[in-house]
C-alpha cells in the first residue's frame, strides 16, 4: 500500500508518521478516527497494526514496543482516555515511556451522546493538568499539522497529544 499525504486527511496523517519512522499502531476504533483505523487495517499497510480491547491496554502494547525499541502511536477516543490515565501517570510518565496519541474529541462542541459531554467539554483542560503536549489537527493541511506535531513530539520527548476534532 502507497500511502499519499495527498489522498485524504486520514492518508495525510498517517503518512507523516510513517515518513518519521513510526513502526507499529495500536488503538480502539473510533467514528471520528474511522479513516486511520481503515487504512490501518488494510493487508498491505506498511506498519505492524495491533488492535486492543481498550485504550489502557493499547497504551501496554505500545509501552513494551517502545521499550523494545519500535516508535507505536496510540489511537483512542477521547472517552477512553479517562481510563488510560492510571497507565500514563503510572508507568509511562513516570519511567519516561514517551509515546504519540492520537485522541479524537468527541463531545467538543456538545453535539454528540450525553456520554461525551464531560470529557469534550474538558479535554484539554484534563491534558493539560497532566502536562501533556496536544495540538488539535487542522484538517485543512493534516499532513503538516501531523508534521509540526511530531516535530514537537521528538523535540521535547514527552508523551503527546494530537487531538482530532473533526472526523479524518
Amino acid at each position: 500500500m502507497n500511502i499519499s499525504r495527498k489522498d485524504g486527511a486520514a492518508d495525510a496523517v498517517l503518512a507523516a508518521f510513517l515518513d518519521q519512522g513510526h513502526t507499529h499502531f495500536s488503538g480502539v476504533p473510533c467514528s471520528l478516527l474511522k479513516g486511520l483505523f481503515r487504512a490501518l487495517e488494510t493487508p498491505d499497510f506498511p506498519a505492524a497494526y495491533l488492535p486492543a480491547p481498550r485504550e489502557d491496554s493499547a497504551l501496554g502494547v505500545a509501552s513494551g514496543l517502545a521499550v523494545a525499541g519500535a516508535r507505536p502511536v496510540v489511537l483512542m477516543q477521547n472517552s477512553g482516555l479517562g481510563y488510560s490515565l492510571n497507565v500514563l501517570t503510572s508507568f509511562n510518565l513516570i519511567y519516561d515511556v514517551h509515546l504519540p496519541l492520537v485522541v479524537s474529541w468527541r463531545g467538543h462542541d456538545g453535539n454528540d451522546a450525553v456520554e461525551h459531554d464531560v470529557i469534550g467539554r474538558e479535554l484539554t483542560r484534563l491534558l493539560d493538568v497532566f502536562e501533556l503536549p496536544w495540538t488539535v489537527l487542522d484538517n485543512q493541511d493534516p499532513y503538516e499539522s501531523t508534521a509540526a506535531f511530531l516535530k514537537r513530539y521528538d523535540a521535547e520527548r514527552r508523551t503527546s497529544v494530537l487531538i482530532v476534532r473533526e472526523g479524518v
